[in-house]
């Protein structure tokens, strides 16, 4: 016959032992989160990059096609810095040719490049933007206090905001 304290024995390790269930089967689930929004960031980066590149090209081409315009030289030299940038120094190169982008004269040419270069800086905006969501989701599920506590992220960092000039308008 079971007594009072072997039944509250029972309880008690039951009560843990459903505790304890459902803390690995919430880590599992957060865990398994955290790494399919660090693989949506991650193509979300390379994405941006590709936009990124096309953009690029797109100045270079407008640099080549009247190389004595007023401004071509920088353009064509931003765009090679931007495209040889590294991962830390990129946002930076990309400011540089948006700047160097509005400091071209847009009246010379030619309408397929005008029409590639609106769509190549739609793309980069769009891109951004879905990298900048990615990163918020991840950050927003990576700060929790779950998460940091059980190291369920591993030692990773968390993913940094790309933040760039989308357009510059004007001359500076």
């Amino acid at each position: 016959m079971m007594t009072i304290s072997d039944i509250v024995t029972i309880v008690v390790v039951a009560t843990a032992g459903a505790g304890l269930l459902w803390l690995a089967v919430l880590s599992i689930t957060r865990a398994t989160r955290l790494n399919r929004l660090n693989v949506r960031v991650d193509l979300a980066f390379e994405a941006l990059t590709a936009a990124l590149e096309r953009r690029a090209v797109v100045a270079r081409a407008i640099a080549a096609e009247d190389p004595e315009a007023e401004g071509a030289g920088a353009l064509a030299a931003a765009a090679i810095d931007a495209e040889a940038a590294s991962r830390e120094t990129r946002e930076s190169a990309e400011n540089d040719l948006s700047v160097a982008l509005a400091r071209t004269s847009s009246t010379n040419r030619s309408h397929a490049l005008v029409a590639e270069l609106a769509d190549a800086q739609t793309r980069v905006t769009v891109a951004r933007r879905f990298y900048n969501d990615a990163v918020r989701d991840a950050r927003a599920l990576g700060g929790r206090r779950m998460v940091r506590w059980l190291r369920l992220g591993g030692h990773s960092r968390l993913p940094e905001y790309f933040e760039i000039t989308e357009r510059v308008s004007g001359t500076l």
